[in-house]
């Protein structure tokens, strides 16, 4: 076992040079998806049985019949809030309950009534709002669509590849259960009806040497309509699976679902992160389709629709007339084919009169299908939409918006004392300093190195003294040992998930023999939580933080490196919850960081596995990726992919995990990393330290710079992240969704928005000595945020780089709130003033916000205590109000004031008041630059937090 515990873990460390895809299964290698994937498009085998529809204020029931096995579905919809339409369909009668997700949901969706406009023989007409929104409920065959007036917006099943493979008896046990009792049941078998076409034989052996062996055709039943179900033929893969050396049991059988939708209009596709791959969903026709299953995936392969560490089942279509989003709730593996092209009225056809359409096809392993429609029609609308079902994005404390400095691993608390040191001696601020897993004993997690790291406390408060924080890793594989309390704790109270068999299942991972506990369990993370205490945790304090890694979750040993999928939690296979395990560790996680402090502190926690929801629970990373530019250059999708499914605090690891960057893909990772929203730099235990200043005073003064913006910044990063906590949109966003009806934006993922107003558009090539901007926007102006140069919109402008260059704009029409003080750690800026920058748009206008409370507690929440501030610049005055949400607020003290105020493509004043409330009217200095248009007023020195106005005369 030591050997091969040894060679799993020398692989684990970064041998292999790149991903070994023989680990991982294509679809033709997974069962259920081959087998589904062999239905092709054609008429449905399903009906709706319009005699069975119930409407209720709520929802309306239907029962479809497959024409083929005559098993009935029970399918319901919904009319939700907000524009949503809930597709749900389940077995009518299971013989056992089929699995669907809780807690991902953050309540039951709200309804609003649906009523039946028209029916005849061929289906039911329903109103879904408005004068015109309808939903058509086609009988024979089965098949939903979604209109707003004469166009329509989506149809369901239309290719007829709705598929719901039914729990049934394996048949070998069926035979046995009639063979011992064919005596006494052989006349209710007679009145069930016997059929005898010439067809495969069913050999029944009886266990009695009275009875003679029988041999029968196929069994048939009969149905409740009257009509016969013939007992469907097994096909290999369906009661068992073997990839590798792994065999899966499948007690249940076979259980796959699939569904088809049309998108009429549509070319361009987005979403159903994680996948290395463009912001622009490709064709799979030809190909694997994306793969949802959460795996841990060394050094992962870039333009590939292979499964990795996360997965978000929500996909977002978009053209230049609406938005449209599919929330697949399903936590099993899942396959999403896509295939664009043209059509014609009736099909896709060669021929004139075609318009582009985009058909998606879902197929999940277990589970039933339920499905949100998210009717947009805006991209805003969809954000909204999806928030209002799973949650937006913990609002972070400030201080993890800043730069973190991590690697596998520093060696004791000498070495982070170093660490710290030289951060200082350089002038490069930083928040965080990150212990991987040799920080603790033996792979212990709770536990700290005694030789190592002997005063963890003295280590901490080191830190906090300089107003620093840290982070640990937490796994969620756990050592076996006896003398182990977390181990110990958790077997005793039976909290580990179960193998096939009632045991604790185990598996390899950094430890070595490892249990793994159930999260899904909610009493589990109850008292996962409860590790967190300080009593608990010893040697933490209140500026430790938490990394929750390997949580797909990782399983060396195991097939496709993670678990078993006939494991138990509780009830539940491991197949039907496998794509929730990481987001209930981190949900866990969040919630001990929380009790801690007694509800007070805002939690951190980074999370490498996710699901739809885990927005709610912290941030996420795109795990290992390797010092090569074109993972640098796949950073960017990859977040923007996040971020439109509601995951804002994405980033990825500043450099590379695996490898050595050169020093130029270092610098150009640092400045696109100080423009994305979870900012930190880590590498793999074997690559040579790169510490900022490692690599020349040149380099070291382009990467302090880098990071330097970034604390610049703060403010306006601190005030996206309470606008997606309190609304969901993304943070880092396509420029397609600021822009919806520019087609040119659509294809772009090598720049992005920042909110609204920031335009980045990193330099992620080696060598490059210039990039082509897109700035969009007809009518509309961008200023460059270095020099202050004005450009108009809707153009692709040519930019000579440097080294130094990071393009960075404006949107002409936009203020933005800096701090330009730039201290050791974020803490430490908290007084410091603010500079506003307004970018005047075409007509002379500019409006902005200020967001500001105590950058960690939740008495934003709970007290109301904070400022928001709504700036407008109009008529040549700039002026600053109280812009809370509905509500009484109690003021947040603030000492920042308003330092400086730049103007940019300004006129020159003949001179400027200032008005502040209780401070009368004043003088305030000014200077113009006739070149660059830019007028700077110094020294309003106002309080951030009242009210006041400056007037250009």
């Amino acid at each position: 076992m030591y050997l091969q515990l040894t060679l799993v873990l020398s692989i684990s460390l970064g041998i292999i040079q790149a991903v070994d895809r023989s680990n991982f299964k294509t679809c033709e290698q997974s069962a259920f998806c081959s087998r589904q994937r062999a239905l092709r498009p054609g008429q449905s085998s399903y009906r709706a049985l319009l005699d069975t529809l119930e409407l209720s204020d709520s929802r309306l029931t239907l029962q479809l019949l497959n024409n083929n096995n005559k098993v009935r579905l029970l399918l319901e919809l919904y009319r939700l809030q907000g524009n949503i339409t809930r597709v749900k369909i389940n077995e009518l009668k299971p013989i056992k309950p089929r699995y669907e997700v809780p807690d991902v949901l953050i309540t039951d969706p709200p309804t609003e009534p649906m009523s039946v406009v028209a029916q005849d023989e061929r289906g039911v007409v329903l109103s879904l709002g408005g004068v015109d929104r309808r939903l058509y409920v086609n009988a024979q065959p089965f098949r939903l669509d979604i209109m707003e007036g004469p166009k329509l917006v989506l149809s369901i099943n239309s290719r007829g590849l709705l598929a719901f493979e039914q729990l049934r008896m394996r048949k070998d046990t069926i035979s046995h259960k009639i063979t011992s009792t064919v005596g006494s049941m052989w006349d209710k078998i007679k009145n069930l009806g016997v059929a005898l076409p010439s067809k495969a034989f069913i050999i029944l052996f009886s266990p009695s040497p009275i009875l003679p062996t029988l041999h029968l055709t196929p069994l048939t039943l009969q149905a409740s309509e009257g009509e016969e179900q013939e007992m469907e033929v097994d096909q290999p893969g369906m009661w068992e699976e073997t990839f590798k050396s792994h065999v899966d049991s499948k007690p249940n059988g076979p259980s796959s679902i699939s569904l088809d939708f049309s998108l009429p209009g549509v070319e361009h596709v987005y979403g159903i992160p994680e996948h290395a791959d463009s912001l622009r969903l490709k064709n799979t026709d030809g190909g694997d389709p994306y793969r949802l299953y959460n795996l841990d995936v060394f050094q992962y392969e870039l333009f590939n629709p292979m499964a990795l560490y996360g997965a978000v089942p929500v996909l977002l279509s978009h053209n230049t007339h609406r938005t449209t989003g599919l929330f697949w709730l399903n936590a099993a593996e899942t396959w999403v084919d896509i295939s664009s092209g043209q059509v014609g009225l009736c099909g896709r056809t060669d021929g004139s009169g075609e318009v582009p359409q985009t058909d998606v096809r879902w197929i999940s392993e277990s589970g039933i299908i339920d499905v949100f429609i998210m009717l947009g029609p805006r991209p805003a609308d969809v954000f909204s939409q999806y928030a209002s079902l799973t949650g937006t994005q913990a609002f972070p404390p400030l201080s993890s918006l800043a730069y973190h400095q991590s690697r596998w691993n520093y060696n004791d608390q000498e070495d982070v004392a170093a660490v710290d040191r030289g951060f200082d001696e350089h002038d490069i601020p930083y928040d965080f300093i990150w212990l991987d897993i040799e920080h603790t004993d033996g792979k212990r997690y709770f536990t700290w190195d005694k030789n190592n790291f002997p005063q963890p406390k003295d280590m901490l408060q080191g830190l906090m003294d300089k107003r620093r924080k840290m982070v640990t890793i937490v796994d969620p594989h756990i050592k076996v040992d006896s003398s182990y309390k977390i181990h110990s704790e958790i077997r005793s109270r039976g909290y580990y998930v179960k193998n096939k068999d009632g045991g604790d299942y185990e598996g390899w991972c950094w430890p070595g023999n490892a249990g793994y506990p159930d999260f899904t369990n909610p009493e589990m993370r109850t008292w996962w939580a409860s590790m967190f205490a300080y009593d608990q945790y010893e040697g933490s304090m209140e500026n430790l933080y938490t990394w929750n890694d390997m949580n797909e979750p990782s399983v060396f040993n195991g097939p496709e490196v993670t678990m078993l999928k006939d494991a138990l939690h509780g009830p539940w296979e491991h197949r039907d919850v496998h794509n929730l395990y990481g987001l209930y560790v981190q949900m866990a996680t969040a919630e001990g960081q929380i009790r801690r402090s007694g509800g007070l502190e805002r939690p951190f926690v980074l999370s490498r596995s996710f699901f739809a929801g885990s927005q709610r629970y912290g941030a996420v990373w795109t795990g290992d990726n390797s010092a090569e530019w074109g993972h640098l250059k796949m950073s960017i999708p990859m977040c923007l992919s996040l971020g439109l499914v509601g995951i804002s605090f994405c980033g990825a690891d500043v450099g590379g995990f695996f490898k050595t960057p050169g020093t130029e893909l270092l610098v150009r990772w640092y400045q696109a990393g100080a423009y994305q929203p979870f900012f930190r730099a880590h590498a793999h235990l074997d690559t040579p330290r790169r510490e900022p200043w490692l690599f020349g005073p040149d380099n070291t003064a382009l990467i302090r710079e880098a990071v330097r913006q970034r604390y610049a910044l703060l403010p306006y990063w601190y005030l996206q992240f309470y606008q997606a906590h309190r609304t969901g949109q993304p943070v880092m966003r396509p420029l397609w969704v600021e822009y919806p009806e520019d087609v040119t934006t659509f294809t772009i993922d090598d720049g992005y928005l920042i909110g609204r107003d920031l335009l980045v558009h990193p330099v992620t090539d080696e060598g490059s000595r210039g990039v082509t901007v897109y700035l969009p926007g007809n009518g509309e102006v961008w200023y460059d945020v270095h020099t202050f140069q004005r450009h108009d919109g809707a153009l692709h402008l040519h930019i000579p780089v440097t080294m130094s260059t990071i393009p960075v704009f404006q949107r002409g029409g936009s203020i933005i709130c800096r701090k330009n003080r730039i201290r050791r750690s974020s803490s430490c800026m908290e007084n410091d003033p603010f500079t506003l920058y307004v970018a005047l748009d075409p007509q002379g206008n500019a409006e902005g916000e200020l967001y500001v409370d105590d950058g960690h507690t939740f008495k934003h929440e709970t007290d109301r205590q904070f400022i928001h501030r709504r700036l407008r610049f109009t008529s040549n005055t700039l002026s600053s109000r109280s812009a809370p949400p509905p509500g009484n607020t109690i003021p947040f003290p603030t000492a920042s004031w308003v330092e400086k105020v730049v103007i940019l493509g300004a006129q020159e004043p003949k001179a400027v008041t200032l008005t502040s409330s209780g401070g009368g009217e004043s003088s305030v200095e000014f200077e113009f630059d006739p070149v660059t248009l830019v007028l700077t007023l110094r020294k309003p020195d106002v309080n951030a937090g009242v009210d006041w106005t400056l007037q250009l005369q």
